[in-house]
């Protein structure tokens, strides 16, 4: 298959950092592999088109936070043996994120490996006291679920009273001899635990958070994964992991996308303008043919003049460099559940080869098939905002037609852009009662302790906790860039760089198919005055939803 040759890169692959300009929208999307916060509140950022859910659990002592579910969820889709194909995450780095989950996985793996210890220890030897305490912790987190002030009171009122019993259990044994002081042991060894591993997890917890803070700052430190790093022939886990990060870069580059519909192109956002100039092919001269060419011709020209758009006659700033690409569109359902990758002879590692490309461009215009787009990119706002022009030239009888759509794939949802920021509670002061005084709470709290702890020994075999606390389903087609994008529109700037960009980009394209005409001996009166006039109604552009049709 022509999809499996990817890695083309002899040796290990080490983990690069983000392209220049595409930072703030990676790094975001990063920062929630160690983000401690509720699981619940990736469903924040669900979008018009891509929802994610979280799959229940059987016990709620196992439920993930949302850096645990969504590093364990990112690795499994992007990393995963015989995976479906991914979307191309357009204005981010999609490697450096997975290296993040990888390597946040990696710290609680470390956590988790002392954490068991510390079961062992002070929690298997002394299973029956672990048990009672256990179900302890496990009622107040079920009276817990009520947000009232009542029952949060009821809640710590149950742990201090079985605290209380446990003192009176220890001074008043109902049995002497060895069981007594088993007994005694199995109720004061999971507490000792308790701050053994609360001391463990704030450590780890601590160390979570200055990363998430990092990323978010512009800075931080880098993911460190040697487990992709294979040291000698026999290490299979880790050849495996370097190939699935190879794979994933080489797929990212892909010069094929997918239409679906009022979802627009996955991966470039929805449709949001489009502009077409269709005249008739006419001779400049009576009684003359013209000279024969095809579509390529007019598409490899207007490539050309585009690559002068950084260009100007004022040093005014202007347009940053753009990416300009020949994309091949293939169509799929509004609503479809996966995508499949073009293969065969014509592909090579995710690449449809450039006489492919050139025979789809001059031959596949009407009826099924893919399509030929030209493509002018600008990612710009740190790669929070990704503007795509596409252009497509077709030739149906003696008319030629040249249409100019618009697309817009706006900043990642604030969710992933939010800082960590210590839990504050407003106290009334000892003495002075009728005032009050706020205090920090510790980041790690005496439930998540407990269910970091109960969780830890699991951890050897993910699918069991997954199948014991729950998980994240991510939404497909998959692709970490637009499965939790907002629309540009809500924001003035960015909508204002979506909008000026299409008069320049459609005048530049105008002007190199209609020199390409002259040269052919094309009549391009009509042309010309088609063209002014759309330049003329493209600088009272709005943005609109140009795939929802009115029929």
């Amino acid at each position: 298959m022509a999809d499996d040759v990817f890695d083309f890169r002899p040796g290990a692959q080490v983990p690069l950092a983000g392209a220049p300009g595409q930072t703030a929208a990676t790094h975001a999307l990063a920062s929630a592999a160690y983000r401690d916060s509720d699981i619940e509140k990736i469903l924040d950022a669900n979008n018009d088109w891509h929802q994610s859910k979280v799959k229940p659990g059987k016990l709620a002592l196992f439920k993930p936070n949302l850096g645990e579910a969504f590093s364990r969820a990112v690795q499994v889709r992007m990393l995963g043996g015989g995976r479906a194909p991914l979307i191309q995450s357009f204005g981010i780095e999609p490697q450096v994120v997975v290296e993040h989950c990888l390597a946040a996985s990696r710290i609680r793996r470390h956590r988790d490996s002392w954490l068991t210890a510390v079961m062992a220890l002070c929690g298997l030897i002394f299973l029956p006291g672990l048990i009672v305490w256990l179900l302890v912790f496990q009622l107040r987190r079920v009276i817990n679920k009520s947000t009232g002030r009542r029952s949060s009171t009821l809640a710590s009122a149950l742990l201090l009273g079985f605290a209380v019993l446990a003192v009176i259990f220890l001074v008043k044994l109902p049995f002497t001899g060895f069981w007594s002081w088993y007994g005694r042991a199995a109720v004061v060894a999971p507490v000792i635990g308790w701050v053994w591993a609360r001391r463990i997890c704030e450590r780890t917890a601590q160390d979570l958070r200055d990363r998430w803070s990092g990323l978010l700052s512009g800075g931080g430190v880098g993911p460190k994964i040697p487990e992709a790093v294979p040291t000698h022939p026999n290490e299979t886990g880790a050849e495996q992991l370097r190939q699935g990060l190879a794979k994933l870069s080489a797929e990212q580059q892909s010069n094929s996308v997918f239409y679906a519909g009022p979802k627009g192109i996955l991966g470039m956002g929805t449709r949001w303008g489009s502009w077409q100039l269709a005249e008739e092919l006419v001779p400049r001269e009576p009684g003359k043919e013209i000279n024969p060419f095809r579509s390529w011709d007019v598409i490899r020209a207007i490539h050309d003049q585009l690559r002068m758009l950084e260009r100007g006659p004022l040093h005014t700033g202007g347009f940053p460099k753009p990416s300009i690409r020949h994309w091949i569109v293939t169509p799929i359902g509004e609503n479809a559940g996966g995508v499949s990758r073009p293969s065969g002879t014509n592909v090579e590692a995710f690449q449809i080869k450039p006489h492919e490309v050139q025979r789809i461009c001059n031959d596949q215009q009407f009826g099924s098939g893919d399509r030929h787009y030209l493509g002018v990119q600008f990612t710009l706002w740190d790669g929070q905002l990704v503007i795509t022009m596409l252009i497509t030239v077709t030739v149906l009888h003696e008319t030629l037609r040249i249409e100019v759509t618009g697309h817009a794939l706006g900043p990642v949802h604030p969710l992933f852009t939010s800082k960590p920021s210590p839990e504050k509670k407003t106290v009334a002061k000892p003495i002075r009662f009728w005032e009050t005084k706020s205090i920090t709470l510790p980041v790690v709290k005496p439930d998540e302790v407990v269910r970091l702890a109960v969780r830890a020994p699991f951890t050897w075999y993910p699918p069991l906790l997954d199948f014991l606390g729950g998980s994240l389903a991510l939404p497909e087609p998959f692709g970490l860039r637009h499965a939790w994008a907002d629309k540009p529109w809500r924001h003035r700037f960015m909508a204002d760089d979506a909008l000026r960009t299409a008069t320049p980009v459609l005048r530049v394209v105008h002007a190199a198919a209609i020199k390409v005409l002259e040269e052919n001996g094309v009549n391009t009166d009509k042309f010309g005055s088609r063209s002014g006039a759309l330049s003329g109604q493209i600088q009272d552009v709005s943005p609109r939803k140009a795939d929802v049709y009115d029929a």
